[in-house]
């Protein structure tokens, strides 16, 4: 029997580690030992590799890739962070604060359509330039209208055909174009900024009508109601033209204003934004409705007497007119302005200049021929305009050759990536088409060329990571055996006393 004096050291201080154990005291210290061991095997294991891992620190680099780790799970947390805040804020965290605190601090400025004649008009283009050559996310220059068009897909299949991300940059963009600080002097304006923050579409309609009921001449309740609530081109066409009647009116009236006050002068700008906006869809009503002639006169109209670099890239929108009416010598001219190193690129521009290099040999064009004779001049001057549009962006082969199904565009666009692909296909993919073997020379030119290897380079994992998986993984096997089998688990210890 145990000695109560020891037992009561061991209750106070800790001592007679045999019985606190619940071992017998008679048994042999090999016996002991190994009762022990076989109770701590998780732990023994655990002990042995960190000691592992210290012994060969150095030839692992532990330290470096130790502070990688660090980096990625900081990188984690933050990208954890980042999704939860937009998730329930509809938003992104880093992006508000970069927009509202450290935007101002750098000096940046946002993006608007100055009035023209004004002085500051050069510099402004020049720095519009620099901006938008930095810009990676664009908005759609041939983004469809949500109630005449995106909603026939979803009362078809009962699917949205938007994003939720797509649909808070755009109205970010509304919020930018057709509000400013002066809107609180203007009941109806006021009523339309809150329509724009709106989430829900029933909500920002019925706003727009209630902007509508405070001033009969508000110009961006017509353009929602334009975009969001007609069912038809026709419906959209009919409220733009309303809209367009009321904003030139406004504009007038912030014209004779303007130099009162750096406030009225942003007011000045607003009201540009939202007169061009409202020409240019417009203008696109037209195309759809086939009135092409009248779209591209708008379009012309609206580049001369409004900087064409914005954030609306007209000339795109002419350019896809231009190749419908087959005016190519105009498409040529267009190109000729904007398809330079300066400017930035865009998958319309690239294979619109392939295009017209194609369409003078493909009809022609014969892979077998060209093996045996070599290419001609003009071949080479197609194949390497090719070349350079599938360097731009290399996703739009697939779709123009049919490859991939193509889906509804979204209202904004990744520049070289799948979304700008699907949006330049959706529309220009016909005007391929039309050119008699311009897609077998495309199909001809990028298999040989991109198709192989364009597949993603495999990066061989190092051993440290092999090493770790490993060590890992087994010894939490081993953890799971100890805890659910303890029995097995210490006939096994048993029968492999070496080890210890």
């Amino acid at each position: 029997m145990a000695d109560p004096g020891c037992l009561a050291e061991a209750e106070a201080a800790g001592t007679c580690p045999a019985l606190v154990l619940g071992l017998n005291p008679t048994l042999g210290w090999r016996e002991r030992l190994r009762a022990r061991l076989a109770g701590t095997g998780a732990s023994l294991w655990f002990v042995a590799g960190l000691g592992l891992l210290y012994a060969l620190r150095i030839p692992l680099r532990l330290c470096e890739n130790l502070a990688a780790g660090t980096s990625s799970l900081i990188s984690g947390l933050i990208f954890i962070f980042e999704w939860w805040y937009f998730h329930k804020h509809g938003t992104s965290f880093i992006e508000q604060v970069s927009v509202s605190h450290l935007r101002p601090l750098m000096g940046g400025t946002e993006h608007s359509i100055s009035e023209p004649g004004s002085p500051s008009r050069n510099r402004e283009n020049e720095t519009s330039r620099q901006n938008l050559s930095e810009c990676k996310v664009w908005r759609n220059p041939l983004n469809l209208f949500r109630g005449a068009e995106y909603r026939r897909y979803t009362w078809v299949t009962g699917k949205e055909p938007l994003t939720y991300y797509d649909m808070n940059l755009s109205a970010q963009d509304h919020q930018t174009f057709f509000t400013c600080d002066t809107d609180f002097l203007r009941p109806s304006d006021t009523v339309m900024q809150k329509a724009w923050r709106e989430r829900n579409p029933p909500a920002r309609i019925k706003a727009a009508y209630q902007a509508l009921e405070l001033n009969n001449n508000c110009a961006t309740a017509y353009v929602l109601l334009a975009e969001e609530e007609a069912t038809t081109i026709v419906d959209a066409e009919r409220l733009f033209k309303q809209a367009l009647k009321a904003g030139e009116t406004i504009y007038r009236q912030s014209q004779q204003c303007q130099h009162q006050s750096p406030q009225h002068e942003a007011q000045l700008r607003r009201d540009t934004n939202v007169l061009v906006y409202i020409k240019r869809r417009l203008a696109m009503c037209a195309r759809k409705l086939g009135r092409i002639r009248e779209a591209v006169k708008v379009m012309r109209d609206l580049m001369k007497e409004f900087p064409p670099l914005t954030v609306l890239n007209i000339h795109e929108n002419l350019l896809e007119s231009l190749l419908e009416l087959q005016a190519y010598a105009d498409v040529q001219a267009v190109l000729a302005k904007y398809d330079d190193i300066s400017l930035p690129k865009s998958a319309a521009i690239c294979y619109t200049a392939a295009l017209l290099k194609t369409r003078t040999v493909s009809d022609k064009f014969s892979p077998e021929t060209a093996s045996k004779r070599g290419l001609s001049t003009a071949e080479i001057n197609a194949v390497e305009a090719i070349h350079r549009a599938v360097e731009f962006n290399p996703h739009v082969p697939k779709y123009l050759l049919e490859m991939k199904s193509l889906i509804l565009p979204p209202e904004h666009i990744l520049k070289r990536g799948d979304s700008e692909a699907i949006a330049y296909a959706f529309s220009h993919l016909q005007h391929w088409k039309r050119i008699e073997g311009a897609l077998n020379l495309l199909q001809c030119t990028w298999e040989g060329t991109f198709h192989h290897v364009s597949v993603y380079p495999k990066k061989e994992l190092p051993l440290f990571i092999h090493f770790t998986a490993g060590f890992c993984s087994s010894t939490a096997v081993i953890a799971v055996l100890t805890h659910q089998l303890p029995e097995i688990m210490g006939i096994l210890l048993k029968l492999c006393p070496d080890v210890y």
